[in-house]
């Protein structure tokens, strides 16, 4: 097992090479840089020049990817801003921590309702609570996250103008007068704020896990194997969840590389609707900066997290399944 972990942490080394070398040419290719929007200075028109030469943009596209690699692998330096002319990590670094503070309850709430709720329409498929539960999963794969949150945050507003309270906060993370309070109310406050984004971008992933692991199991059910552990008088929940579940349960798992990305990419819109300080608006204004640093910063943690993701899935299935070590 040990040297099966050693073999996937080495054949992640290239992966992230490339990975970071193609979001560089994704970068670079845009027409112009950080320095062509002080082109049209009618005053110094040789502005754009000189901030050009003075940030290194001037230098081959290569080189520079090969001095920001170096200093990353070395020192762990994402760069410099070009914007604000601070420390790439000091400024994604909390704004991460926010987006981490809603993806992660999201991808443990997704994995806690859907593979119950997937075994439960597989156990009863064609009943009418397996009926209702496939209308619900169509519904959240069919309505997009802004405008699921757009109707909650509808709903907060109507409830506030009928009883004169909100029910939920229509948007941000914290309240005012934040910085005062004490460490338990600071948490309760948050999590408060949360409930409403939690939920659209849980919904989001939820859905379609839910509809993989009732296909999952309905197959795995139908297997030679489930019929002969009932035909030697196994008890059906032995047949269910240890012979059906452990078996249908490594698709799931197999999408769990991907799931906390995926979350990322859905949560872009939830935190612009919901005024979540994540990092969706720093990579939007950081696209329209052509600030490659803070661009690079973004895609390498995106990067990182498939990666891990994708590392802790081959473990788990590793883990599960034997075969799969060998």
């Amino acid at each position: 097992m040990i040297a099966y972990v050693i073999r996937r942490i080495l054949n992640l080394i290239p992966t992230f090479v490339l990975a970071t070398f193609l979001a560089w040419v994704v970068i670079e290719i845009a027409p112009g840089d950080f320095a062509s929007q002080f082109s049209f200075d009618q005053v110094d028109i040789h502005k754009a020049e000189r901030i050009r030469s003075a940030l290194g943009l001037d230098q081959s596209w290569v080189l520079r990817y090969l001095y920001w690699l170096r200093n990353l692998v070395l020192h762990f330096d994402l760069g410099t801003s070009l914007t604000s002319r601070g420390d790439v990590l000091s400024l994604i670094a909390p704004r991460l921590a926010n987006s981490l503070t809603l993806l992660l309850p999201a991808t443990l709430v997704t994995f806690a309702v859907a593979i119950p709720i997937g075994v439960y329409s597989a156990l009863h498929k064609y009943s009418w609570g397996d009926r209702v539960l496939t209308v619900f999963s169509l519904i959240g794969l069919a309505v997009p996250n802004f405008f699921l949150a757009l109707i909650l945050l509808a709903a907060a507003v109507q409830w506030f103008q009928s009883s004169g309270w909100f029910l939920v906060p229509v948007g941000g993370m914290t309240s005012n007068g934040f910085a005062a309070f004490g460490a338990w109310h600071k948490i309760l406050d948050v999590g408060w704020h949360l409930i409403v984004p939690l939920v659209v971008v849980a919904l989001s992933s939820l859905t379609f896990t839910t509809r993989v692991m009732r296909g999952e199991m309905l197959e795995v059910l139908g297997q030679d194997y489930i019929r002969t552990a009932r035909a030697k008088g196994l008890a059906e929940r032995t047949v269910t969840y240890k012979h059906g579940l452990r078996n249908a349960i490594l698709v799931v798992v197999a999408t769990l590389g991907s799931v906390l990305p995926s979350l990322v990419g859905g949560a872009g819109t939830v935190e612009f609707v919901m005024r979540w300080p994540g990092i969706t608006p720093l990579f939007i204004s950081s696209v329209f900066a052509q600030d490659v640093y803070v661009l690079m910063a973004l895609l390498t943690i995106l990067v990182l997290l498939l990666m891990v993701g994708n590392l802790l899935s081959d473990i788990a299935l590793a883990m599960l399944d034997p075969r799969i070590r060998y």
